[in-house]
């Protein structure tokens, strides 16, 4: 039996709980939603799926993102809910020693992106935000880190988990490149009618840095636009999709609209990945639909 889940703060949550819950002896199976869509991860009888699209030979799933509806039985819990280790806590409460209450309820509104202003500026004084943040897919070598907040998190209070060594050290490392993040925001971003446009695509290295903070500096925009490379031969392009957190006039479900273009998630935020000679095909006519801001829902 493995866990089969998503290297985000959201997934590495899952993971510690189903590692209390369940009878698991092997490592975490950490897998990206395009991958299982494009059926590049091995799915085996007894594994347990969270925070990714459903595969049918799994014995266990439970996700919440609105493109991963399904219209078939299955065993373990699919809702629209604010995170999917909302609904592995839900569904295994009476089987876990620890309280995961407040990281639940933490884990809740940084999936959600449900957060204020302050906290978005100032992400080092909000722990569970910070540490959410030290948590990045787009380094596979980050493996064992992830594998460490797993552990951390069954072992530990939120106190003792920033304080740990490592953790530390990659907290510091977010600080500083939220800042260097901020400029490079200002410098790539342009603004087209009410959308925010992120462009990294110029840059030899992608820079990581807060993914909230588009939506502070540019607070006239509804929806912010980022396009990066993803791989290091720059042929596959990633493209994310966010409604505004603090300006709430984006009429588009993201998720349903990048699922048209092969990728998906929720109503809010969305992300897919593409071969390069796709761009000037798909990225316009995203933007445009975005610009347009209509509702896509039938």
């Amino acid at each position: 039996m493995r866990i089969v889940t998503r290297p985000d703060f959201d997934g590495v949550v899952c993971a510690a709980l189903l590692y209390e819950a369940e009878d698991i002896t092997e490592p975490v199976e950490w897998a990206e939603p395009s991958d299982m869509q494009k059926g590049m991860i091995e799915i085996r009888p007894g594994d347990i799926i969270a925070n990714l699209p459903y595969n049918e030979r799994c014995s266990l799933w439970f996700d919440h993102h609105y493109t991963n509806t399904i219209n078939k039985s299955f065993n373990g819990v699919f809702k629209i809910a604010p995170s999917a280790a909302g609904i592995v806590f839900g569904y295994y409460q009476n089987k876990l020693k620890q309280n995961y209450r407040e990281l639940i309820k933490e884990t809740d509104k940084i999936d959600s992106a449900n957060l204020s202003m302050d906290e978005v500026l100032h992400p080092e004084n909000y722990p569970y935000i910070l540490l959410s943040m030290t948590i990045s897919g787009r380094n596979k070598a980050d493996r064992a880190y992830w594998n460490r907040v797993v552990d951390l998190i069954r072992r530990c209070e939120i106190g003792a988990i920033i304080k740990d060594q490592r953790v530390e050290e990659r907290c510091r490392t977010v600080n500083s490149n939220n800042k260097k993040y901020k400029e490079l925001l200002k410098k790539h971003t342009r603004i087209k009618n009410n959308v925010s446009i992120t462009d990294f695509r110029s840059l030899n290295k992608t820079p990581d840095g807060n993914r909230f903070l588009a939506y502070s500096l540019f607070p006239e925009s509804v929806v912010n636009v980022k396009i990066r490379y993803d791989d290091k031969e720059r042929q596959i392009i990633a493209l994310s999709v966010g409604h505004s957190i603090f300006n709430k006039n984006c009429n588009v479900n993201v998720g349903l609209l990048l699922s048209g273009f092969e990728g998906g998630g929720h109503h809010g935020a969305a992300a897919c990945r593409f071969h390069v000679s796709k761009a000037d095909d798909y990225i316009p006519e995203i933007i445009d639909i975005l610009i347009k801001n209509e509702p896509n829902e039938g």
